[in-house]
């Protein structure tokens, strides 16, 4: 849970939008959390991901979607972080698709 806080904090500090931690390790066997925010443009999402990889308080394993900025994709493999453009997040709202996942509620 240390990890997700201190992943949180990065997104916070660096002005993400809307985030949300789902407990989906119930439920797959991909991962055990989902941390999904947003920014309102392309240079807010790159601002994103250079932060969080710079400051990462984990290894990352891989990370996808650089070519376009619009839905990156962060694999620490316990967790995935996913920053979306505000427009594809509406598009592909993945709290619907795992609907059934637990919201963890975090301070801010």
């Amino acid at each position: 849970m240390e990890k997700i806080l201190q992943i949180v904090e990065i997104l916070n500090q660096k002005k993400a939008q809307d985030i949300v931690v789902l407990d989906i390790s119930k439920l797959t066997i991909i991962a055990d959390y989902f941390i999904i925010c947003s920014a309102s443009n392309i240079q807010h999402v790159k601002a994103l991901v250079d932060e969080i990889e710079e400051k990462s308080p984990a290894q990352i394993l891989r990370i996808e979607g650089r070519e376009s900025y619009r839905w990156v994709v962060v694999d620490y493999g316990d967790i995935i972080l996913h920053i979306f453009h505000e427009k594809e997040r509406e598009f592909y709202n993945l709290e619907r698709l795992w609907i059934d996942a637990q919201k963890v509620e975090i301070a801010m």
